[in-house]
C-alpha cells in the first residue's frame, strides 16, 4: 500500500440510497416521512463536516429515490459547504439533456456545490418504467454518456444517434456556476468502462459492495495509463463502498450485518443469486473487505487501508439499509464527520 500519487486532496463522503427507515417502534416509516428525514441527514453531515452528500436514483418501495436532485436541492438550501452529487444517476434511461438541465440548476441553488456521478444503474426498474429496452443497453448508455459529455462544454450542441432526437447547434440552459459541473462515472467491474471513462476525461468512480477491495486495483493503473494515452490531464479516483460507524466493533456488526444480509437475501429472491452468510459477509467486514463496519478507529484505518491499496483520494461510505432507525443513521453521520474523516486525514500523512 502506498499513500496516493496524485496530486488531489483527501475527500470523504457519505453516499445514501434513501432506504425507508423505522420508527422507534420498528415501524418503517412513509415515503414523504423518511425523504424529510433524508434531507435532516444531509444537513447533518454539512453541519460535521463531511466533503460530500450523494444519493443514488432508485424507483422502488424500500427506496423511493426517484427524483433524487430534488431532494439534494432541499439540502443545498439549509447547507454551506457540503459539495452535493447523485450517487449515482441512471443516464441510461433518463434524457441527458434534461439531466444536465436538473444539474446545472442544483449547481446554481448551492452556489457550484453540485456533481454528477453516471452509471448504467444495478437495477433495471427505471427501463421498462420509461419505456426502454434491456436488449438496448449498451447503445443507450454509450449514446447518452457522449451527449451528456457534448453538454458539459456549455457550447451550442450537434449531436445525432439512435436513442433520442437529435440536436442541430442547440444551446442548452442554465449554465453552471463554474462553467463545468464535475462528472464521474460510476464503475462496478468492467475494464471497458474505466478506459470509456477515461477516455471522455470524467473521474473514475469504484462502486465496490463485496470481496476483496485490492482486486480493482488494476482498474486505478488503468485509468491512470487511459488518460494519460487520451491526453486528458489526471482525474481524481473515488471509491463507493457500505458500511456502518458506531460507537464499538460489536455495536456496528449488530446494526449493520443483520439488516445488511436481509437487503442482500431480497435482492438475491429477485436475481436469483445465492444469498450470502453470515460468515462471507464478516469476512467482508474483517482486513481487505468491501464493507467499512465498526468503531471510528477500525473504519478510518480501513478507509486509511482502502484509499492506499487503490491509490485513491475520495471515499464516500454508502450507509444505510431498509429498516434501520433514522437515530442510528444519525449517530453514524456524526461520529463519520467528527471521529473518522479527522482520522483518515492523519492516517493518510503517515
Amino acid at each position: 500500500m502506498t499513500t496516493p500519487t496524485t496530486p488531489f486532496a483527501i475527500t470523504l463522503g457519505l453516499d445514501t440510497f434513501g432506504d425507508v427507515t423505522n420508527d422507534t417502534e420498528g415501524t418503517p416509516l412513509t415515503h414523504g416521512q423518511a425523504i424529510r428525514r433524508l434531507v435532516e441527514e444531509g444537513v447533518l453531515a454539512d453541519q460535521v463536516g463531511v466533503d460530500h452528500f450523494g444519493i443514488g436514483e432508485h424507483h422502488t418501495e424500500a427506496m423511493p429515490l426517484s427524483a433524487a436532485d430534488i431532494v439534494l436541492a432541499a439540502i443545498a438550501a439549509r447547507t454551506e459547504h457540503i459539495r452535493l452529487n447523485s450517487a449515482v444517476t441512471v443516464i441510461s434511461s433518463d434524457d441527458p439533456v434534461r439531466v444536465f438541465q436538473r444539474y446545472a440548476t442544483l449547481d446554481a441553488v448551492s452556489a457550484g456545490r453540485a456533481e454528477v456521478i453516471l452509471g448504467r444503474g444495478s437495477s433495471t426498474e427505471s427501463f421498462p418504467l420509461f419505456g426502454y429496452d434491456l436488449n438496448d443497453y449498451e447503445e443507450l448508455f454509450e449514446e447518452k454518456v457522449a451527449l451528456f459529455a457534448e453538454l458539459l462544454k456549455e457550447k451550442p450542441v450537434t449531436w445525432s444517434g439512435n436513442t433520442r432526437a437529435a440536436l442541430d447547434g442547440i444551446s442548452v440552459y442554465p449554465h453552471s456556476e463554474t462553467g463545468s459541473i464535475p462528472t464521474w462515472i460510476g464503475v462496478g467491474g468492467s475494464p471497458q468502462s474505466v478506459i470509456r471513462t477515461a477516455q471522455y476525461g470524467f473521474s473514475l468512480m469504484l462502486a465496490i459492495i463485496s470481496g476483496d477491495v485490492a482486486r480493482f486495483a488494476p482498474f486505478s493503473q488503468l485509468f491512470r495509463r487511459a488518460l494519460a494515452e487520451f491526453g486528458h490531464p489526471a482525474r481524481p479516483i473515488g471509491v463507493h463502498a457500505p458500511g456502518h460507524v458506531a460507537a464499538t466493533d460489536e455495536q456496528a456488526v449488530e446494526e449493520f450485518v443483520p439488516a445488511f444480509q436481509e437487503l442482500i437475501r431480497s435482492v438475491a429472491r429477485e436475481r436469483g443469486f445465492r444469498t450470502p452468510t453470515r460468515e462471507s459477509l464478516m469476512q467482508d467486514v474483517g482486513p481487505g473487505g468491501a464493507l467499512h463496519v465498526g468503531s471510528p478507529e477500525t473504519v478510518a484505518r480501513k478507509i486509511t487501508d482502502t484509499l492506499k491499496t487503490l491509490d485513491a483520494t475520495r471515499f464516500n461510505l454508502k450507509y444505510g439499509i431498509t429498516g434501520m432507525p433514522h437515530d442510528t443513521l444519525m449517530t453514524n453521520i456524526e461520529l463519520y464527520g467528527t471521529k473518522v474523516a479527522p482520522l483518515v486525514r492523519e492516517m493518510m500523512e503517515d
